[in-house]
């Protein structure tokens, strides 16, 4: 059976940097054809013009601060019969697409959503979860190894990630694409909406996982304090009046206002912003909240056909997965090996084990490797213990059976 061709967009504004890491490690995808959409801001197209990019992806220019608008840009000059969609501060395992596409084996799934792992690549930030028309989520219940498709319940959709989701193009064309109401924030949730009340069933692929950075953007400092909070309380408004009875909103404004203010004290107890600021950002939340009531929405025409598919041109690879493994002291010469063989095109992992009990931590290496570090005895799962005794070899070996689903280390 041909494998469906895929294009992948990739929305980046004001993050160059963390933009090219991202389509390095689109590279190493274990997944053919498939092909790169970028749609970038003119820092993004000069970064990527820099470093020869731009005669390897198809570069859609966007000045908008308008995610929504940038998507649907993105959407319309796609190839590929399945748009998958990753954020430009987020990294993709080497077998992200592949499972991630391999949930539209069944002709009734219009959308997949996959596992978001934070910074650290250890922990998950999102996993599975249902929305209602009050943008309240909730947890859903899925095994971790296998595609499911779960009932999330009337009224509401399954929730995908923006930064790790993907749609027939079709489907997705057909309702219009993204809201540009939607400027930050909710977008990709009215979508889920949207395509539940038309019938279409979203799939979860717990094995599709990205690593997400939250990167400093437009939006968000490098601590990850917000620097202004006007489009959430925009979007916040759009969507209640898109979705939810009126009659419902002024609690939800309120839960909200209580979440965000929490959110913003936490910041202020860790010295990150004073009493001031906080008083200020909620400001502009109630201010994006004001301006949100008389905002339009709904335009959301069908989008045209995409352009004829064009797959990605990638850097011969020759199929190898290996893994490298040492001590703090043979690092330096652990990752060189590494950087080489990933110049060949091999997909690479580094294990860097230190006799301690540090947690673990791990990382796209922009030299094009995956790299984890941590103590011999400390966790490289949220859930693990924080200490348990091992030997270094039979350490790698526990770790490459855990990551085995995700790089593919049984490959030739």
């Amino acid at each position: 059976m041909t494998a469906a061709p895929v294009s992948v967009i990739v929305v980046s504004r004001d993050r160059p940097k963390a933009l090219t890491l991202c389509l390095k490690a689109l590279e190493g995808q274990l997944y053919d054809p498939f092909e790169v959409v970028v749609v970038a801001d003119a820092a993004g197209r000069r970064a990527l013009a820099a470093q020869g990019w731009d005669d390897r992806v198809r570069l859609i220019p966007c000045d908008e601060a308008n995610i929504s608008v940038a998507r649907n840009l993105g959407l319309a000059a796609a190839g590929g019969e399945i748009v998958a969609f990753i954020d430009d501060d987020a990294v993709a395992e080497p077998t992200w697409l592949a499972h991630l596409v391999s949930a539209f084996s069944e002709p009734d799934i219009a959308a997949a959503g996959g596992f978001v792992r934070g910074r650290k690549g250890i922990g998950f930030q999102w996993t599975a979860r249902a929305v209602d028309a009050e943008g309240n989520h909730d947890p859903l219940v899925v095994d971790p190894a296998r595609v499911s498709c779960p009932d999330p319940g009337p009224g509401r959709a399954v929730r995908t990630e923006g930064t790790n989701m993907a749609f027939r193009r079709d489907v997705l064309a057909t309702i219009g694409g993204f809201d540009p109401a939607f400027r930050f924030y909710l977008d990709e949730t009215d979508v889920n909406l949207r395509l539940a009340a038309a019938g279409h069933r979203t799939a979860i692929v717990p094995l599709a996982q990205v690593v997400h950075g939250f990167a400093a953007g437009p939006f968000r400092r490098a601590d990850r304090v917000p620097r202004d909070l006007f489009q959430i309380g925009a979007s916040l408004a759009v969507f209640l009046r898109k979705h939810a009875p009126a009659a419902d909103h002024a609690a939800r404004l309120l839960d909200e206002a209580v979440a965000q203010r929490k959110r913003l004290v936490s910041h202020f107890l860790a010295g990150r912003i004073n009493r001031r600021e906080v008083n200020r950002l909620m400001e502009t939340f109630q201010t994006g909240w004001d301006e949100g009531q008389t905002r339009e929405f709904g335009q959301t025409p069908p989008l045209g056909p995409g352009a004829e598919f064009q797959p990605f041109k990638r850097l011969p690879r020759s199929g190898r997965a290996l893994v490298f493994s040492g001590r703090p002291w043979q690092r330096r010469a652990r990752l060189a090996d590494a950087a080489r063989a990933a110049q060949e095109g091999d997909t690479v992992s580094v294990i860097i084990l230190s006799p301690t009990a540090r947690p673990h931590w791990v990382r796209f290496h922009p030299d094009g490797f995956w790299l984890q570090t941590g103590g011999l005895f400390g966790r490289s799962e949220r859930n693990g213990p924080r200490f348990r005794f091992w030997r270094f070899g039979a350490r790698v070996a526990a770790e490459v059976q855990r990551m085995s689903r995700i790089r593919d280390f049984a490959r030739e």
